[in-house]
C-alpha cells in the first residue's frame, strides 16, 4: 500500500512525544481544553449569566481570578463555558467538513472525467476563489444567529478544502498497484474506493483536520465578535472581545484573558498538527 497504516505509527508514538516539544505541548493543550469544555460547568466557579452590577468591570482578584465584565459577570466562568462552546463548534465543523469533503472530492477523483471537472472546476475552484470569511457572513446573515446555524455556514465552506486534498490523493493512489489487482479481481468500484482508497488517504486528511479544528474556532470568535455568532447570554470569546471593544484602556482584562485562551487553542491545534505531519511521515519510521 502507498501509506503505513496507523498501528505502524502508533507502535512509536510515545518515543515521538518525548522527543517533540511542540508534539507534548499541542497534545497536553488539547487534552485540556477537551477536559475543560466536558466539565465546563463544574469547573466554572460562577453562573457565567449571574450579573453583579456593583462588582462591574473589577479587575482580577482572589475572588475573581480573571476579574469581571461590564455586567458584573466572572469572565473566568464565562471563559471556561465559552471552551465548550468553541470546542463544540470545531468539532462539529471538522467532522462534518471531513466526511462531506472527503467522499465528494475523493469519488469525483476516483471517478474522473466530467464529473471530476464540473466539481473540480466549477465547484471547488469556484468557492475557493470566494473569501470564505465573506461567504460563512453571507449565509450567517440569511439564516440568522445561532449555534447549528453557525456550523451549518462554517461547514458549507470548510468542506472544501478537504475535497481539494481528497480528490489529490485519490488521483495519486487509483492508480497503484494494489488498487489495478483489487480491480483484476473483481472487486466492485465502491469496494475498491472504500476498502483500498479510503484508507490510504485518511493520513493528510487527519491532519487537515486538525488545523482545520484551529481555524474552525478562529472562524467562530471572528463571526460572534460581529454580533453573527451564538446569541447572548451563552458565552462566546468572539463576543466576549467584542463586548470588551469600549472598555479596552479602563478595564484591559476584559481583552486580555479571552484573547489568551484563544490564542492558546489555535496554538495549541496548530501544535497538533504539526506533530501528526511528523508522526506519520514514513521516513520517521527508521
Amino acid at each position: 500500500m502507498s501509506c503505513i497504516p496507523l498501528w505502524i505509527h502508533a507502535s512509536g508514538m510515545t518515543e515521538f512525544i518525548r522527543k517533540n516539544k511542540l508534539a507534548a505541548a499541542g497534545l497536553a493543550m488539547a487534552g485540556r481544553l477537551t477536559f475543560t469544555a466536558v466539565f465546563a460547568p463544574l469547573l466554572a466557579p460562577y453562573d457565567p449569566s449571574d450579573q453583579r452590577l456593583p462588582e462591574r468591570l473589577e479587575g482580577p482578584s482572589w475572588k475573581h481570578p480573571f476579574g469581571n465584565d461590564e455586567l458584573g459577570r466572572d469572565i473566568l466562568s464565562r471563559i471556561l463555558l465559552g471552551t465548550r462552546v468553541s470546542m463544540r463548534v470545531g468539532a462539529t465543523v471538522v467532522v462534518l467538513s471531513g466526511i462531506a469533503g472527503v467522499f465528494i472530492g475523493g469519488f469525483a477523483g476516483y471517478v474522473g472525467g466530467k464529473l471530476d471537472k464540473f466539481v473540480t472546476v466549477v465547484v471547488i475552484n469556484s468557492l475557493l476563489a470566494f473569501p470564505g470569511i465573506l461567504f460563512a457572513i453571507a449565509l450567517v446573515a440569511f439564516l440568522g444567529t445561532g449555534l447549528d446555524r453557525l456550523i451549518f455556514a462554517l461547514a458549507s465552506i470548510g468542506w472544501v478544502g478537504y475535497a481539494r486534498l481528497a480528490r489529490g490523493q485519490v488521483l495519486k493512489v487509483k492508480s497503484l498497484e494494489f488498487v489495478e489487482s483489487a480491480r483484476a479481481l473483481g472487486a466492485s468500484s465502491g469496494r475498491i474506493f472504500i476498502n483500498h482508497i479510503l484508507p490510504n488517504i485518511i493520513q493528510p486528511v487527519l491532519i487537515q483536520a486538525s488545523v482545520g479544528m484551529a481555524v474552525a474556532i478562529l472562524s467562530d470568535a471572528s463571526l460572534s465578535f460581529l454580533g453573527l455568532g451564538i446569541a447572548p447570554p451563552t458565552p462566546s470569546w468572539g463576543s466576549m472581545l467584542n463586548d470588551a471593544r469600549n472598555h479596552l484602556f479602563d478595564a484591559p482584562h476584559m481583552v486580555i484573558f479571552p484573547s489568551i485562551a484563544l490564542v492558546m487553542t489555535v496554538l495549541s491545534f496548530n501544535f497538533l498538527g504539526d506533530a501528526l505531519r511528523d508522526w506519520l511521515d514514513p521516513r520517521n519510521l527508521g
